[in-house]
């Protein structure tokens, strides 16, 4: 049986995964929910 607590401690991140981590943390990224509100924002001056 594995001890899931006992290979937990043996766990270390890789330090490539972790720069992505931050730098897709610390990246303003715009998804649809953004352009989407944009477009009624601007749909709603418009009229």
């Amino acid at each position: 049986m594995i001890d899931f607590e006992e290979e937990l401690k043996h766990f270390e991140p890789i330090k490539e995964v972790e720069e992505a981590e931050d730098a897709i943390h610390h990246t303003d990224l715009t998804d649809l929910t953004d352009i989407l509100r944009e477009m009624v924002e601007e749909d709603h001056k418009n009229k």
